[in-house]
C-alpha cells in the first residue's frame, strides 16, 4: 500500500497524474509467491486510490483486487478514475530481483503511448519499510542523535552502564531529539492503542478466516472460557499463560483476515509485543500505561538492532528474522518493565533469539494462517519464559545478542530459497491443500 501511494504520488508531483490510463504493477519473488494469500494487490489499489495503512478502513481494502468486476474503475489518490481489471496485476514468483526477494514493479501509461509515462521498483524490506530501487539502502534521519548505536555490548548497553541509563532512556533520547517529547509520547500511544484494537477485535470475531483452508478463529472461544472460569485452577493450568495465548491468537487471526495490526517487527509476527504487552498489563502488579511506553521503548531498540545488523524479513532470513526477531524485542521488553537491568534485558532478548535460530517462513497456501496464527503465540510463551530466566541471573552469559543476531544473519543467507516466504518448501508442500 505504501509503495503504491509513494507512485501515485510521484505521478502528481511531476504532473502526470491526469495523462494516465492504464497502471499496471507485477509481483516478483515472495511476494509473487504470497502475494494472493497475504492480499497484496487489495493493497496494491487501496494505495493507488490513495489510501494509507495507519488511517484506512480495513473493510475498503478487503477484495479491491480480488473483488473488480468487468468494467471496473480505479480512481488514482482522488483525482483520475482509470480502468482497472484483475490482469492489470501480474505474479512472477520465480524470479527474484537483485535489490531484495520482496519487490514490486509498477508503471503508468497514458493513451497509445508505447513508453509507460513512469516506472517505479520497490522492495519490501520489512517492518513496512519500503525502498526504492536507485535509493541508498541505508537512509539516516537528518537529525543527529545524541545517544547513537549500532550494535548491542560496545553500542547500547555501553551507554546505559557509561550513564547509568536504563535502555528504554537511550531510546528516548534519541527518539525525542527528532520528535520532541510529546510527540513522542503520542506515538507510543497510538502504536498501543492500534494493538489494544487490534486484540479486543480478535477476541471478539468468530468464524472462518479468508483463504480456503478452512482454518477457525480459535481467540474468542478460549476468551469466552476464560472469563467464565479465570478463578478455576485444574490439571495445573495456568490461565495467565493461556490468556497470553489468546492475546497473539486474535492479533494474528486480524492480520490473517485483513484487519490492522502493527507491524512489529512485520505483520506475520505482530502478535508476540501485543500479547505480551497485554500479559503484563494484566497479570503483573503495578502495570500502567508509562510502562508499556517503557516497554515499546525497549521492544524499538532490541528491533533496531536486528534490522541493522541482519534482517527482520522473512523473505530474507526465514521466519527466525520475523517471529524470532519479535520474541526477542517482547522479552527484552519485559524483561525490562520487569526491573531487569540492562544487561539482563540483553541477555532476555538473546535467549529468544537464540532458540529460534533456523526458524523457516513456509506458510501453507502463501497465507498467513498455518503455521503463523500458532507460532506467533508459542512465542509470545517463550517471551515470557527468556525474561524470567534472564531475570534469575546477573545479566552474565557466554552468547552475547550481537553473537547470536550476527548468527541468524548467517544462517538466513545459507537457507535454501524455499523455506523463506515463498511457500515452496517446508509445511507449505507436505500439507495437503484441497
Amino acid at each position: 500500500m505504501r509503495a503504491a501511494l509513494a507512485f501515485a504520488n510521484d505521478l502528481t508531483t511531476t504532473g502526470r497524474l491526469r495523462e494516465v490510463t492504464r497502471i499496471s504493477c507485477c509481483l516478483y519473488g515472495s511476494l509473487g509467491a504470497t502475494g494472493l494469500g497475504h492480499g497484496t494487490p487489495d493493497a496494491i489499489l487501496a494505495g493507488l486510490a490513495g489510501f494509507r495503512p495507519e488511517t484506512c478502513d480495513p473493510t475498503d481494502v478487503r477484495a479491491a483486487w480480488s473483488g473488480l468486476a468487468e468494467g471496473a474503475t480505479l480512481t488514482l489518490v482522488g483525482d483520475n478514475s482509470i480502468p482497472i481489471s484483475k490482469g492489470d496485476i501480474s505474479f512472477e514468483p520465480r524470479t527474484r530481483l537483485p535489490g531484495h526477494p520482496n519487490a514490486l514493479a509498477l508503471s503508468a501509461w497514458g493513451g497509445t503511448d508505447a513508453l509507460p509515462l513512469l516506472e517505479q521498483t520497490y522492495y519490501s524490506v520489512g517492518g513496512g519499510f519500503i525502498r526504492r530501487d536507485g535509493d541508498p539502502t541505508e537512509v539516516s534521519a537528518n537529525v543527529s542523535q545524541p545517544m547513537a548505536y549500532s550494535s548491542g555490548d560496545d553500542g547500547i548497553l555501553s551507554l546505559c552502564e557509561s550513564q547509568d541509563l536504563d535502555i528504554w532512556d537511550v531510546v528516548r533520547s534519541n527518539e525525542e531529539s527528532i520528535h520532541g517529547r510529546e510527540k513522542v509520547d503520542a506515538g507510543l500511544d497510538a502504536i498501543w492503542k492500534a494493538m489494544h484494537g487490534c486484540v479486543d477485535a480478535g477476541l471478539h470475531a468468530e468464524g472462518m478466516l479468508p483463504g480456503g483452508l478452512g482454518v477457525k478463529r480459535r481467540a474468542c472461544a478460549i476468551r469466552q472460557r476464560l472469563e467464565k472460569d479465570d478463578t478455576v485452577k485444574d490439571w495445573g493450568r495456568d490461565n495467565a499463560i493461556e490468556w497470553l495465548h489468546a492475546f497473539a491468537l486474535a492479533v494474528n487471526e486480524e492480520n490473517a483476515s485483513g484487519g490492522r495490526v502493527v507491524t512489529a517487527p512485520t505483520n506475520g509476527a505482530a502478535g508476540v509485543i501485543p500479547a505480551v504487552g497485554h500479559y503484563y498489563l494484566r497479570f503483573v502488579p503495578g502495570a500502567d500505561a508509562a510502562g508499556i511506553r517503557r516497554y515499546l521503548l525497549t521492544a524499538a531498540a532490541i528491533g533496531s538492532l536486528v534490522k541493522t545488523n541482519a534482517s527482520i524479513s522473512g523473505a530474507e532470513g526465514g521466519c527466525q528474522a520475523e517471529v524470532g526477531t519479535a520474541c526477542a524485542m517482547a522479552a527484552g521488553a519485559l524483561c525490562a518493565v520487569l526491573g531487569g537491568t540492562p544487561r539482563q534485558v540483553e541477555n532476555a532478548a538473546e535467549i529468544a533469539m537464540e532458540h529460534h535460530l533456523g526458524l523457516t517462513c513456509d506458510p501453507v497456501g502463501g497465507l498467513v494462517q498455518v503455521p503463523c496464527i500458532e507460532r506467533n503465540a508459542i512465542a509470545s510463551s517463550t517471551a515470557v519464559s527468556a525474561a524470567r530466566l534472564a531475570l534469575n541471573g546477573d545479566g552474565n552469559h557466554l552468547v552475547s545478542l550481537d553473537t547470536v543476531i550476527e548468527t541468524m544473519r548467517q544462517t538466513g543467507f545459507d537457507m535454501m530459497t524455499k523455506y523463506k516466504e515463498t511457500s515452496r518448501g517446508g509445511l507449505a508442500v507436505n500439507v495437503t491443500v484441497c
